[in-house]
C-alpha cells in the first residue's frame, strides 16, 4: 500500500498532535538554515566588506576581506556547531530533550547579539562561534526529539521536515539579504542578523509548552510522566490499550538494554553499534561532501566572481528550488523507503555535478588579474540550470534522509550519544569545507584557483555516495525505533534488510525470560544490547 498522510487503518489514536508538535520543533531547522544561509550574502555586501576590511583590496580595487578572513568567518560557525553537537548528548540526557532545546537557544542568542553589535572581525568571529555552538546543540536535539515522538508510519516525513525547515531558513535568508544588500549603512548586514532573534523566541516559547518525549521519560524511570506524554502525543487516554502497549514495548526495550549495565561513549563503538555509528557518521559526512554547502556558503560570491550580474537573484532562485524539492522527498521517504530514495538521489547528484564541472571548466577563462572571462553565456546559464537540478536531487533525498536515518538507527540507551557524534561529523566536515573552499576556489597567491573545477571534487564524492548506500544503508521504513534495533541485531547485511519483518517484540522477549528466571533456568539471550551474539 502506498504512503500517504492518511493514518493507516487499525492504528489507534490521532497522528496530527505528533505531526504538529514535531513540525513545530522543526522550527529549529529554520534557525539553523537561516544562520548558515545568511553569511553567503553578507560576505558579498559592499558596506559590510568596507566596514570589516582591515585594508585589503580585491582585484577590483574595492576594500574587502582576505581569503583567510573570509574562511575564518564562515568556518568558525561550523567549529562552534561541532562542539555544540558533541555537548548535546549530555545536555539532552541531563536536562531532557525539551529543556535542552531551551538552553541551546540561550547560547544561540548570545552569538546573535555579538554579531549584531560587531563592527570589527574579532567580535564578529566570537558571535559566529557562539551562534554555532547553539546551532550545533539544536541540530542534534531537534531530530532526537522528533524521532522519539513520531508515530512509526510517518516518522520519515516528520524527521525529514527538519530538513524542509532548514531549506525554508535558507530561503528566508536569501530574501532578506536580497532586500538589504544595497543599503549603504549597517542595516545592510545588521537587519539579516537581528531577524534571528525572532526564530529563537518562537522556538523557546513553544518548547516551554510542549511535552517531553516519552522515551526520555522512560529512560529516567518516570513511567507515569511517559504515559501522560504518550497520551498527549496520540490523543488517547493514559489507560488506553494502544498507549499501554506502545509504552510497554518502549519500557521492555529499555530494560533489555540496561540489563547489560550503564552505557558510556565506549559502548557506541562495540558490536553492531559501531556499524551503526560508522553508517551515521559517513552518511552525514557524505551529505556535506556532495557540494551542497559550497553553493549555500559561497554561492553568491562564486556567481559574482563568475561574471553574473544578478548573483543575489540566482541564489534566491536556487533556494526556492531547494524548498520546493524537499516536499516530494518527504513524501518519498515513507512511500519508497530510505535506500531507493538515497540511491536515486546519489546518481542524480553525481551526474549534475559532473555536467556543471565540464561546462564551467570548458566555457570560462581568466585574465592576468584573475577576473573570470565567460566565453559562452548560454553554457553558463546551462551550468546554473544543472546546479538547480543537483539541488533538486539533494533536497529530495540526501538532505532530509540523512537526519531521518541517523535519528532512528540507534538504541535508546546510546541514542543521544551516537546521534551527537553523527551530527558532530556533519559539522566537522562542514567546517573543513568552509575553511578550505576560499583557498581552493579563489585567485591569488596561496590559492588553488580551481574556480569551476571544484565541481569535479563534488562529483567524485557523489559517486562514492552510490556505493555507500548500496552496502551500508538499512531499510527502516515502517518500523518502530525498537524494531529498528532488532533489525540491526538480526540482519548482518544492509542489502538483506529490505522486506524484513520483526519476529518477536521486546515485551514477548521479557515475558519469555520471566518464567525461565522463576524456575531457575538461565538461557543466554540471542541478542545482546551491543548487537553481538
Amino acid at each position: 500500500m502506498g504512503f500517504s498522510l492518511k493514518q493507516p487503518e487499525r492504528t489507534e489514536g490521532k497522528a496530527w498532535p505528533a505531526i504538529v508538535i514535531s513540525g513545530f520543533v522543526a522550527f529549529g531547522g529554520i534557525l539553523y538554515g537561516y544562520d548558515t544561509g545568511t553569511i553567503s550574502g553578507i560576505l558579498a555586501m559592499p558596506y559590510w566588506a568596507r566596514t570589516f576590511s582591515t585594508g585589503y583590496r580585491d582585484n577590483t580595487g574595492q576594500l574587502n576581506v582576505t581569503s583567510s578572513q573570509s574562511s575564518a568567518i564562515v568556518s568558525i560557525l561550523s567549529a562552534g556547531t561541532f562542539f555544540g553537537a558533541l555537548a548535546a548528548a549530555p545536555l539532552g540526557d541531563i536536562l531532557g530533550r525539551r529543556l535542552g532545546l531551551v538552553a541551546s537557544n540561550t547560547v544561540f542568542v548570545l552569538g546573535v547579539i555579538l554579531q549584531t553589535i560587531a563592527t570589527h572581525i574579532p567580535l564578529f568571529l566570537a558571535g559566529r562561534f557562539f551562534a554555532g555552538l547553539g546551532v550545533g546543540l539544536i541540530s542534534t536535539l531537534v531530530p532526537l526529539y522528533q524521532s522519539e515522538t513520531a508515530p512509526k508510519w510517518i516518522r520519515g516525513f516528520i524527521v525529514g521536515s527538519y530538513q524542509f525547515a532548514i531549506t525554508v531558513g535558507l530561503l528566508i535568508a536569501s530574501v532578506i539579504n536580497n532586500a538589504t544588500h544595497n543599503h549603504n549603512n549597517s542595516g545592510s548586514y545588521r537587519i539579516p542578523i537581528a531577524v534571528q532573534f525572532a526564530w529563537s523566541i518562537i522556538l523557546v516559547v513553544g518548547m516551554l509548552i510542549l511535552p517531553e518525549t516519552p522515551r526520555y521519560l522512560v529512560k529516567r524511570d518516570n513511567i507515569k510522566a511517559a504515559a501522560r506524554s504518550l497520551s498527549k502525543l496520540r490523543r488517547l487516554p493514559e489507560d488506553h490499550e494502544a498507549v499501554r502497549q506502545e509504552l510497554a514495548e518502549i519500557q521492555a526495550n529499555h530494560q533489555y538494554e540496561v540489563s547489560f549495565g550503564e552505557s558510556g561513549y565506549i559502548d557506541c563503538f562495540r558490536g553492531n553499534l559501531l556499524k551503526r555509528l560508522v553508517t551515521g557518521c559517513c552518511l552525514q559526512g557524505l551529505q556535506q561532501l556532495s557540494g551542497i554547502n559550497f553553493i549555500i556558503y559561497y554561492g553568491t560570491q562564486f556567481f559574482k566572481n563568475s561574471g553574473f550580474k544578478n548573483e543575489f537573484i540566482i541564489t534566491l532562485i536556487i533556494n526556492c528550488v531547494n524548498v520546493g524539492s524537499t516536499v516530494p522527498g518527504l513524501y518519498a521517504i515513507d512511500k519508497w523507503g530510505r535506500r531507493p530514495v538515497l540511491l536515486l538521489g546519489a546518481v542524480g547528484m553525481a551526474v549534475s555535478q559532473l555536467i556543471v564541472a565540464v561546462v564551467g571548466t570548458t566555457t570560462t577563462g581568466q585574465d592576468s588579474q584573475g577576473t573570470i572571462i565567460v566565453h559562452n553565456t548560454a553554457a553558463q546559464q546551462a551550468a546554473i540550470a544543472f546546479i538547480c537540478i543537483f539541488i533538486f536531487f539533494f533536497a529530495a533525498s540526501w538532505g532530509p534522509i540523512a537526519w531521518v536515518v541517523t535519528g532512528e538507527i540507534f538504541p535508546l540507551k546510546t541514542r543521544a550519544k551516537s546521534l551527537s557524534m553523527t551530527t558532530a561529523t556533519n559539522w566537522l566536515v562542514n567546517w573543513a569545507l568552509s575553511f578550505a573552499t576560499p583557498y581552493l576556489v579563489n585567485y591569488g597567491d596561496g590559492n588553488a584557483n580551481l574556480q569551476s573545477k571544484i565541481f569535479f571534487i563534488w562529483f567524485g564524492c557523489c559517486f562514492i555516495c552510490i556505493g555507500f548506500v548500496y552496502f551500508m544503508i538499512y531499510e527502516t521504513k515502517g518500523l518502530t525505533l525498537e524494531e529498528v534495533d532488532e533489525l540491526y541485531n538480526e540482519v548482518p547485511s544492509a542489502r538483506a534488510s529490505v522486506g524484513w519483518k520483526p519476529s518477536i517484540t521486546f515485551v514477548q522477549m521479557r515475558e519469555k525470560a520471566e518464567p525461565q528466571e522463576a524456575t531457575g533456568e538461565h538461557h543466554e539471550v540471542e541478542l545482546r544490547a551491543d548487537g553481538s551474539a
